[in-house]
């Protein structure tokens, strides 16, 4: 009961409209965001006398025992730097010296967490080999009694190399006892996202095969996730025909000229799947003037959103040609004093909870913190049927 009023006094969203006309759907950004900071679980260390501040961010959500479990990646005793990106002939920010692991936190409200047992899943080689350098970005997918955790395992340390990235699979009835089932080895991909239940008796898992979102199917149901190294065959084929399987293609707009990937697991509407995805490109001085923000952003992560058929997930219904969140607040922006970041204008939505008219979504801001993003699921769902053909 205490998360069900918690929820309701979460902002709904706002239909707002352009200098051009165009209306764009705004999420509502909770009142005392961010609500994780490294600070608040202990990511602390002294370095000759100074207080450093670790990172916890871009998180798995669902509900546990009429609860909110997150699944953050958390790291510290790292240093920040700079490297050029030949790929995008820019300089960037990137982290040195870290090795991710994910602390698992709890909450009554949805608002206010802790850590769940102390426990640490970690990807440093102490409990496997298959990947050493860190576990990232769990997204938390709830199938029938099971919760999977289906994250990004590092086989070369972040920032040091392409084809670092392989889906890594978790899972767990209690949040207790917590299974490795393995990593797919036939690829490089992050923000694997399953569906949570069977359409037409077939699994469905989003990808991203950079820089665009694909949908695929799992042959060997769903064994082949929880068991990915008997279907290596199976995963070697979604590899194979990835050109046949593209979903949503990057540099349609602006805001996501750079990359798109999938966010946080997908939600069912009467109206379609819902699937919230991020982007990276650029954001216009007329999308920024709706925010607050002064200016364009060069380059920014912002947050997006479709609707998929409900029998048919490879026909896109609706998208949106605007983001519904972009970097705006100090903590998301480049920081300040009171709220440094460890990466510039970035939001990275990663968990989603709905619960009665309510979709919240948790989210990573400036690589350092966990934000509270709202709105009504029926008022989001309108615009993109309405306003988003």
């Amino acid at each position: 009961m205490l998360l069900e009023n918690s929820f309701k006094d979460f902002g709904k969203g706002q239909i707002l409209s352009l200098k051009n006309g165009e209306l764009i759907f705004k999420l509502d950004s909770f009142k005392e965001n961010p609500i994780i900071k490294p600070q608040d679980i202990g990511l602390l260390w002294y370095e000759n006398g100074t207080r450093k501040i670790g990172a916890v961010f871009n998180s798995g959500a669902e509900i546990f025992n009429d609860k909110i479990i997150l699944t953050p990646r958390c790291h510290k005793g790292y240093y920040k730097s700079k490297f050029f990106d030949e790929k995008l002939g820019i300089e960037r920010f990137c982290l040195e010296n870290y090795i991710s692991e994910v602390w698992p936190l709890i909450s009554e409200d949805g608002v206010h967490f802790k850590r769940f047992n102390n426990l640490v899943i970690r990807g440093d080689g102490t409990e496997h080999k298959d990947f050493t350098y860190g576990i990232e970005d769990i997204r938390i997918i709830k199938v029938e009694e099971k919760y999977l955790l289906v994250g990004c395992g590092k086989v070369k340390p972040p920032f040091k190399g392409e084809k670092a990235d392989r889906i890594a699979i978790y899972s767990t009835e209690d949040f207790k006892d917590i299974k490795y089932h393995g990593i797919v080895k036939s690829f490089d991909s992050r923000n694997a996202v399953l569906f949570p239940e069977p359409i037409n008796g077939k699994y469905f898992i989003l990808l991203r095969f950079y820089p665009n979102i694909h949908l695929d199917y799992l042959e060997g149901g769903l064994e082949q996730l929880l068991n990915p190294s008997k279907y290596e065959k199976y995963w070697g084929e979604i590899y194979r025909r990835r050109e046949e399987t593209l979903l949503l293609e990057a540099g349609e707009f602006p805001h996501e000229r750079e990359k798109i990937g999938p966010g946080p697991q997908i939600v069912k509407t009467e109206k379609g799947w819902l699937l919230i995805y991020h982007s990276v490109g650029e954001i216009s001085e007329e999308i920024c003037e709706i925010y607050g923000v002064k200016k364009r952003i060069e380059r920014g992560y912002s947050v997006c959103a479709a609707l998929l058929d409900l029998e048919n997930p490879k026909k896109v219904l609706r998208r949106t040609k605007y983001p519904i969140y972009i970097p705006s607040a100090p903590y998301e922006l480049s920081g300040n004093e009171e709220y440094p970041v460890d990466v510039p204008y970035v939001v990275f939505p990663t968990g989603a909870i709905v619960k009665g008219d309510k979709l919240v979504l948790y989210a990573g801001a400036g690589d350092k913190y966990i934000i509270l993003l709202s709105c009504d699921i029926k008022n989001l769902v309108e615009y993109l049927w309405n306003y988003c053909k």
